[in-house]
């Protein structure tokens, strides 16, 4: 039987924490796709992660519909669900303030979860490891298979949306009407259809994000409320706004909750991520890439 090695496990929890970071960097950046365009944050995040990897179950293991065919499909659904979000609780929103906003993306949060237990129940589900489930011995760690597909995908969504902001048309009108909507509006952008495309991306990174993690960790209805903490939690440390700041704060806090974890105590993983980020935010409240204007808070 073989030995592990103190720096074995400490590479273990490393490799471990990387992939759950994965998961809030992925999250966090779908924050950062809403939140760019129109200054909100929408708490329906988590929910498109849940709907991910539900939605996939119910293709792949329920309809029996091949890999390669419930992938995307999944998430063209998500991304629909997304858009309706949009259009049936954002845009009839008369005068709309960010706090209304807000408080729409939170009942929305309520409603798909809900109706997520209507579908699937209460039970936890579980998916396929899309390369088996055969365990790979590196460096005294044991690392399951899904741990390279849940951070393979982090790469390839930082490497699609780099190329989709720089290099394509739709992505620079997102970006105008980040900087400045009212210009954006006068030189001819439509910021209600840019505001559509954002929920949209959200929508479609969030089911990726679900898809892959399921096979790790399970999916439930009511997981979303907590990916959504988590995601939102490390777009702040990264800094509300800068998509290298969601990525990065997605690794850290993970990687904080796994070495916690595992060094100190399991049942305090959480506590260990958010004194980290108070911490930060103590002495640098735009976070780690953050602008300091986004960090101002009114005071009265």
């Amino acid at each position: 039987m073989e030995t592990i090695t103190p720096a074995g496990q400490l590479f273990q929890y490393l490799i471990t924490g990387i992939t759950v970071g994965s998961i809030y960097a992925m999250v966090a950046v779908g924050f950062n796709i809403i939140y760019n365009v129109t200054e909100i944050i929408n708490f329906a995040q988590g929910e498109f992660v849940m709907l991910g990897g539900l939605t996939m179950i119910s293709l792949h293991v329920g309809l029996g519909l091949p890999l390669i065919a419930a992938f995307p499909a999944t998430i063209i659904i998500v991304t629909l669900v997304g858009m309706l979000l949009d259009r049936l609780a954002i845009s009839p929103i008369r005068r709309p303030t960010v706090l209304s906003l807000i408080i729409a993306t939170i009942a929305a949060s309520i409603l798909l979860k809900g109706t997520a237990m209507f579908i699937w129940g209460k039970d936890p589900y579980d998916l396929p490891a899309f390369s088996g489930r055969n365990p790979i011995n590196f460096l005294g760690a044991v690392i399951q298979p899904q741990y390279f597909w849940v951070i393979g995908f982090l790469i390839l969504t930082v490497i699609v949306l780099t190329l989709f902001f720089e290099k394509t048309i739709l992505g620079k009108a997102m970006s105008a009407c980040a900087d400045n909507p009212d210009a954006a509006s006068l030189v001819g952008i439509n910021v209600k259809q840019m505001i559509l495309l954002s929920f949209a991306l959200s929508a479609a990174i969030g089911a990726v994000a679900g898809i892959v993690v399921t096979p790790i960790s399970l999916m439930e209805y009511d997981r979303g409320a907590m990916l959504a903490v988590k995601g939102f939690g490390a777009a702040v440390l990264g800094g509300l706004g800068s998509f290298p700041g969601a990525v990065i704060g997605g690794l850290i806090l993970g990687a904080i909750e796994s070495l916690g974890a595992g060094l100190i105590s399991s049942g305090y993983k959480d506590a260990f991520a958010l004194i980290v980020l108070m911490f930060v935010l103590f002495y640098k409240p735009s976070g780690i890439f953050g602008d300091i204007e986004v960090s101002k808070i009114k005071r009265f």
